[in-house]
């Protein structure tokens, strides 16, 4: 048997797995990440300690398999940036986390003047959540351009100063994925663009060479894991769920249900033309080329059950909220909006707050459990009906992994309200699965893409709902939605 090993290094902590040529997983290790925040909006991570997160779960999932791996697949947290020293390898300043937000102002100030430029040539929005911008406080902030000489410092997202920490300092690289997530990244001519560079005031020779997402990038070290291990497939952690997914081909799209909701689109060869409210970044084809993908984020979404458990003390598990919901025969139009944090994707509504309409006598907790749910599904609806006008593409079916995947009633709701089937998969850990097909794919365990999905299974939901049903209820979600904007707008 073969096996890749796949890195999965998130924001709270790292998990790794060992992956069977039959796409099963045979080792399973997990470490947590400390967090920092030295001031408010400010998040920071110890790059060190990522590192030492990394090998730990690695060895675990590798003496939980009892194998050695073929290849090292490489999934992480996107947009946050490390500097280090190239002689050393030693960091100059903490890991600036996507999270952080200390250089809003710098990028209030950008999108002012060159907000169209900077979607022209990333796909892009200008804002503190993206890279460019750390980088530019960390090179002004610690005056690294008056400390160091050219070419003395590197700069990368974690995959790439994973990369450098595995293979000893011999490799500077990282993948189409995670640079089109930095903002310096020119996603039509594939390359670091100059005008970003100097803009931001970024040294090109700090930035790392970009390498196609299943492909070389070096060798881990043999006093690592006690063999040398080629590092093959690399991608951002949810351009990776995509390929993990299977969404490989135009109009393929792939939706994760956690506290929020993050839809991925797979576009095709083309660019998408630009819609507010969407991101447009690079995924990867069959092949682990790069392909166009549209990206969008739902605030809120499992998190509105949570909320219910734990802020109104109305159902005791999440899974409750399952059990509530078939309760009904319909939601007797009950809407919940749950815009906690503003509303996302697709109206982008930032002073919208949490709105549930539709009340009387006779509603209940079962009404409240049954309209968050549903809530998670319209949003979705709204989300990827944008993202087909956008891309010209008709999705044939969705694929769903994250948390609330789990609820049948909410699966089938969605397949209802979509009008296309919803798929979810026997092994819903798709990021880590990406990264291990990407470096599977190079290494020859797998034949194909379609080689690698061959063995896994699907429970599939139908849509059984009429669709002059769905498109009722859809009415009254989006009359609901349109009295929490109207809310958010009337402050006389």
């Amino acid at each position: 048997m073969r096996y890749v090993l796949a890195i999965d290094e998130g924001t709270t902590g790292t998990t790794s797995l060992m992956v069977d040529a039959a796409g099963q997983v045979a080792g399973r290790g997990y470490r947590e990440i400390p967090q920092y925040y030295p001031q408010p909006g400010w998040v920071e991570h110890d790059p060190a300690e990522i590192v030492a997160a990394v090998l730990d779960s690695a060895r675990d999932a590798m003496a939980a398999s009892g194998a050695v791996p073929d290849a090292i697949g490489i999934t992480n947290q996107r947009e946050t940036v490390v500097v280090w020293e190239r002689a050393t390898g030693r960091p100059v300043h903490r890991a600036i986390v996507w999270q952080d937000r200390r250089t809003a102002p710098r990028c209030a100030a950008v999108a002012a003047e060159y907000r169209e430029r900077i979607a022209a040539l990333t796909g892009l929005v200008v804002d503190a959540y993206f890279s460019a911008s750390k980088i530019e406080w960390l090179i002004r902030e610690l005056r690294l351009l008056d400390r160091y000489r050219p070419g003395e410092l590197a700069a990368g997202t974690i995959d790439s100063w994973l990369i450098w920490q595995l293979t000893g300092g011999r490799v500077h690289a990282t993948d189409p994925t995670n640079a089109s997530r930095t903002m310096l990244y020119d996603i039509d001519r594939l390359a670091w663009s100059d005008e970003l560079c100097a803009l931001f005031g970024v040294p090109k020779d700090m930035l790392p060479e970009v390498r196609p997402s299943s492909g070389a990038f070096g060798v881990a070290r043999e006093d690592f894991f006690g063999a040398e291990i080629p590092i093959l497939g690399v991608a951002g952690d949810q351009q990776a769920a995509l390929f993990g997914q299977g969404c490989w081909e135009r109009g393929e799209g792939k939706n994760t249900y956690g506290t929020g909701a993050f839809l991925l689109l797979n576009s095709g060869s083309e660019r998408p033309r630009e819609s507010a409210g969407l991101l447009t970044t690079i995924g990867c084809d069959a092949r682990g080329r790069p392909a166009y993908a549209l990206e969008a984020s739902i605030f809120i979404a499992g998190a509105a059950v949570q909320w219910l458990r734990d802020g109104l003390a109305i159902i005791e598990t999440a899974s409750d909220s399952e059990r509530l919901a078939r309760s009904l025969a319909s939601n007797d139009e009950v809407y919940f909006v749950p815009a906690l944090t503003g509303l996302g994707a697709p109206y982008w509504e930032p002073d919208a707050r949490g709105t549930i309409v539709g009340l009387t006598r006779g509603t209940g907790r079962a009404h409240l459990a049954r309209a968050a749910l549903e809530a998670m599904a319209f949003g979705t609806a709204d989300v990827l009906r944008r993202m087909s006008e956008c891309s010209g593409t008709t999705f044939h079916h969705v694929r769903v992994d994250g948390g609330a995947s789990a609820n049948n009633w909410l699966m089938q709701f969605q397949a209802d309200i979509l009008g296309v089937p919803v798929e979810r998969p026997d092994v819903v850990e798709t990021t880590a699965l990406g990264a291990a097909g990407l470096a599977g794919l190079a290494r020859g365990v797998w034949t194909s893409a379609s080689d690698f999905l061959a063995r896994r299974t699907f429970d599939v939901f139908t849509p059984a709902m009429p669709r002059p049903e769905a498109d009722r209820v859809l009415a009254g979600w989006h009359r609901a939605v349109r009295t929490a904007s109207h809310w958010a707008r009337d402050t006389a």
